[in-house]
């Protein structure tokens, strides 16, 4: 009976194992693709973070390269605003000194006149006195 017993779960059981074995395997299986592909998902992560990395590297000596040249174009932007400012100075004191000219010509214009009209005075008297 012993061995009726054995042989029947033997004929049950045994058929479920293999069937527990053969889905433990597929399952294994599967695992091994699953860890594959993200072993690869991992790689291509890591290759990205590298890109990443390399690219914010780049970024930043760019940056870096602009704010210099930046600051190089505001210096020459003060010292052409330096340069102009001296320039407006003389062209300012260029007119001045030319505007005092152009006074004192006025105004020696005004003694020629104010000669020649007394040289005429000093004349007609003349001749009311030769007279």
């Amino acid at each position: 009976m012993k061995e009726v017993i054995v042989s029947a779960l033997q004929e049950l059981i045994v058929p479920e194992l293999d069937r527990i074995k053969e889905e433990n395997g597929q399952i294994k299986t599967i695992l091994e693709l699953t860890n594959k592909r993200l072993d690869d998902v991992n790689l291509h992560l890591a290759d990205q973070s590298r890109r990443i990395d390399e690219t914010n590297k780049r970024i930043d000596l760019v940056r870096e390269e602009l704010g210099k040249r930046i600051d190089e174009t505001n210096k020459r932007i003060d010292d052409v605003r330096e340069e102009l400012s001296r320039q407006d100075a003389e062209i300012n004191r260029r007119l001045d000194r030319l505007y005092e000219v152009i006074v004192r010509r006025d105004e020696h214009s005004r003694v020629e006149e104010r000669v020649a009209a007394l040289e005429r005075d000093v004349n007609e008297l003349k001749r009311k006195i030769a007279a």
